[in-house]
């Protein structure tokens, strides 16, 4: 199966259903698929060849989610690339890429014409907006978005040019170098990791589920894919800045599903969410960064009805593990186990899989990507030989610890471990204390150089509004909760913490700066 087919499905089955509530308009999808159909043939016409790759460099809109479903009918790989990127990373993609296409906007512009003269593969520019947003640029075809998708347009289904073990996307996620790398997800990768999360979230046609994360982010990009593939109603916002403005839209479109990520939740956590009916959010799901204790508490207490999923990821495999609500309360700190037709498992230093205790985890499954895009000793490296022979397996590079009963517990990257008068110290361990002290909003912990310790345990905090703590209180807190090595030896409260461009509190960026 194609994943081109989630829209062409649904709008042959349920044409008249609304399909996409963004920005004010509503689409049904029928609408959404003749206006893909008639895209996918425009970027034929301008020369898109099979395997193609084109670049969608837009805000969260209409014409992102047209644009990626477009190139997969035309049979193209799509790249959702986030819209805050600047003209050296963009250009690295579009050259490392070699994409034929770039649909952007107008807003874009500096960005574009800073590219422009660096980019050769990129032959087509596809620009949406108005026509007096108009750009000139030399070598390169620019059409209007509007004029492709016109009523005068071919909106017959194009010719499938695609089998389900071709690419459909590559997504680029930061290295360890700082050297962005291509995760390449195959037809089959895409259509199994959406199967497995619809079925254990139980996504049926009448959920409405609300999208403000960036589709650049592969947590935003499956909240398309996994409504459309049920036949559900996406809510696509452009961000959570507005977070009243959301939580009206919440309301006033019924939402059933609410996708979050930490830092959503710190925010909402201080907002009085008894001035809304929230009745209908019937599940609400966290990944990227695990949620603190403290905010399933009080997720719990807010949102007695609604189901709690606590899952972890990764881009290389989509999702992992999910965690039932029917445990959130008996085990908060875990996220579960591998979600259906997966299998997850954590080896020890020598590759060997541990019954329990403390690992890397590794997954086996048809979620798993094909590989880096042109990058095979990277590949080599996180994807290694499985227990059956002629398969591979990904290899996370966390730290998990799995208990007798097959729950697992992040402890964090391999990388990020902290080690400290011969100890070695889980980051994530530190921050679930923090965040048990009344009062703090965001807690982020990591190691700085001592001369004596090796490294010493050093945490960042932002406070919730109106709130004094010491760090005297703080130290005091992790010493009645925390064995002694783990106390943090340095405190520093800060306005607001780094972020990623998928909103995850950015550990690199701290790191440099508190190590210079």
């Amino acid at each position: 199966m194609q994943v081109e087919r989630f829209l062409e499905d649904s709008a042959s089955q349920r044409p008249d259903k609304v399909a996409l509530v963004c920005g004010g308009r509503r689409f049904t999808y029928a609408e959404l698929d003749l206006a893909a159909n008639r895209l996918a043939h425009g970027l034929i016409t301008a020369g898109l060849r099979r395997g193609d790759r084109v670049a969608i460099y837009l805000e969260n809109s209409v014409e992102a989610v047209l644009g990626l479903f477009a190139t997969l009918k035309a049979g193209g790989v799509f790249m959702v690339i986030n819209p805050t990127t600047k003209a050296d990373k963009l250009s690295f993609i579009l050259n490392n890429s070699r994409a034929a296409v770039l649909l952007t906007d107008a807003r874009r512009r500096p960005e574009v014409m800073k590219v422009a003269g660096r980019t050769p593969h990129t032959g087509v520019v596809v620009l949406a907006g108005h026509p007096e947003s108009g750009l000139a640029l030399d070598g390169k075809s620019v059409l209007a978005f509007e004029d492709l998708i016109g009523p005068e347009r071919d909106d017959s289904k194009p010719a499938s040019r695609s089998i389900d073990i071709d690419l459909a996307a590559l997504i680029y996620t930061s290295g360890s170098t700082g050297t962005p790398k291509g995760v390449m997800l195959t037809h089959v990768n895409i259509v199994a990791a959406a199967t497995s999360i619809t079925t254990y979230l139980e996504n049926v046609e009448s959920d409405v589920i609300l999208d403000v994360l960036p589709l650049s982010f592969d947590y935003g990009l499956y909240q398309v894919l996994m409504a459309f593939k049920v036949g559900a109603t996406l809510v696509l916002e452009r961000s959570f800045t507005y977070p009243h403005a959301v939580l009206e839209t919440i309301v006033a479109e019924g939402v059933t599903g609410l996708p979050i990520v930490p830092t959503i939740s710190a925010v909402l956590l201080q907002l009085d969410l008894r001035r809304y009916d929230l009745s209908r959010v019937r599940y609400v799901t966290n990944t990227a960064a695990a949620l603190p204790t403290s905010h399933i508490v009080e997720l719990r207490r807010l949102l007695p009805h609604a189901k709690i999923y606590s899952m972890y990821g990764l881009t290389e495999c989509k999702r992992v593990s999910y965690l039932p609500p029917d445990q959130i309360d008996i085990r908060p700190t875990s996220v579960g186990k591998g979600m259906p037709n997966e299998e997850v498992y954590v080896v020890d230093e020598q590759g060997t899989c541990l019954p329990s205790g403390v690992g890397e985890l590794v997954i086996r499954g048809s979620n798993v990507m094909k590989g880096y895009w042109e990058m095979p000793d990277e590949t080599d490296r996180v994807l290694k030989p499985g227990p059956l022979p002629g398969e591979r397996v990904l290899y996370s590079g966390d730290l998990f610890r799995i208990d007798e009963e097959g729950y697992l517990y992040f402890l964090g990257r391999k990388d990020d471990i902290i080690k400290t008068r011969g100890e070695k110290v889980s980051p994530r361990e530190v921050e679930n204390a923090l965040y048990e002290l009344p009062g703090v909003a965001e807690a982020a912990v990591v190691g700085v150089p001592d001369p004596v310790l090796g490294q010493a345990v050093k945490a960042v905090l932002t406070l919730r509004e109106g709130v004094a703590i010491t760090e005297r209180d703080v130290l005091l807190h992790c010493a009645e909760r925390l064995e002694n090595f783990m106390v943090p030896k340095v405190v520093e409260f800060r306005e607001a913490l780094p972020r990623t461009s998928s909103g995850k509190i950015d550990k690199k960026t701290l790191h440099e700066a508190v190590t210079g």
